[in-house]
């Protein structure tokens, strides 16, 4: 038996920006509800979802939709970084990326730090690759504020 070469996959790449107003200092907005439509809507059946955040202020992050533990995560990143004087808050000493709006959000900054900026999944059988209880969730340090994630889609195959 010889071995049977395959066709090559064709993929198709779609990137849009989705556009999210926060309400809040320090946010947990879900982003699952929007991101399983898109993959509906593309008729994507096999792929890759990349979810990326445009600001430095803000991370994504994969958890549980929970309350309560959304309260704890809160009130740890409170801790780890709290409210207060940082270096970054100094704009007499600061000398780059001010603006004439600059604000005080040292400890987003530092918050934001512990998340990532992006994160990948699979895409099988027409539906996001995730656990029972995980969701995809835009974090908020430094709202309330309009912000702006990416969303980039690779089609290995459509449905």
């Amino acid at each position: 038996m010889s071995p049977v070469a395959e066709a090559p996959l064709a993929s198709r790449q779609h990137h849009l920006t989705i556009s999210v107003v926060t309400r809040e200092a320090t946010e947990f907005v879900d982003l699952t509800p929007t991101l399983v439509a898109l993959v509906q809507t593309l008729g994507i059946h096999e792929g890759l979802l990349t979810v990326q955040t445009l600001h430095t202020t803000t991370g994504v992050m994969i958890n549980e939709h929970e309350p309560l533990l959304l309260g704890d995560l809160k009130a740890m990143f409170e801790r780890l970084a709290p409210a207060g004087r940082y270096d970054h808050d100094d704009f007499e000493r600061r000398t780059v990326n001010l603006t004439p709006d600059e604000r005080v959000n040292g400890h987003a900054h530092c918050r934001a730090a512990l998340l990532r900026t992006s994160e990948s999944l699979p895409i099988v059988n027409g539906a996001l690759t995730l656990g029972r209880w995980q969701r995809v969730f835009l974090v908020e340090f430094d709202g309330p504020r309009r912000r702006e994630v990416s969303v980039a889609l690779t089609a290995q195959r459509l449905q």
